[in-house]
């Protein structure tokens, strides 16, 4: 248990947000502060990936760092993969910002997202207990499966009931 706290002074990380690192570079679970393509200000944290991540996939993560893709049961907060982190490797996930996530099909532009379908893939028909909060559609798709821009504010899911 932390027993000092302090705010302010520069982060250190190393390597870019978009590398996988075979070994990890800087502490899991560590958060730096950066930018999205789209708005701005964004914030990411440093995981150990999982087995089929591939950029945009959606994870929860716990308190070790390990990243396991989202699905009906899981719980904990999310994050959105910028890359391929896969099983035994490191990367940045985002947390903060607008980000392209794996979408259902059919998602309408500013719903509210939760796991639907696959593991790793969010959409707007969500079963109840799968809402994600603070993750919001900022795009939709149609007909398919599809990346869609989503807001992301520590997005965090709890277990479906």
């Amino acid at each position: 248990m932390p027993t000092a706290y302090r705010t302010g002074g520069a982060v250190a990380s190393t390597g870019l947000l978009t590398d996988v690192d075979l070994v990890a570079r800087n502490p899991l679970g560590s958060s730096v502060p950066g930018n999205d393509s789209l708005n701005g200000s964004a914030e990411f944290v440093y995981l150990q990936g999982a087995a089929a991540v591939i950029a945009g996939s959606v994870v929860i993560y716990d308190e070790n760092g390990q990243a396991a893709l989202v699905t009906a049961l899981g719980m904990g907060p999310v994050a959105v993969a910028l890359g391929p982190v896969l099983a035994g490797q490191f990367g940045w996930f985002a947390v903060r910002g607008a980000f392209p996530v794996d979408g259902a099909a059919n998602i309408a532009d500013n719903g509210s997202l939760g796991f639907e379908g696959a593991a790793g893939r969010v959409g707007d028909g969500f079963a109840a207990g799968g809402v994600i909060t603070g993750m919001i559609a900022r795009g939709a798709t149609a007909g398919a499966a599809a990346l869609v821009l989503a807001q992301l504010l520590y997005p965090w899911k709890s277990a479906a009931l």
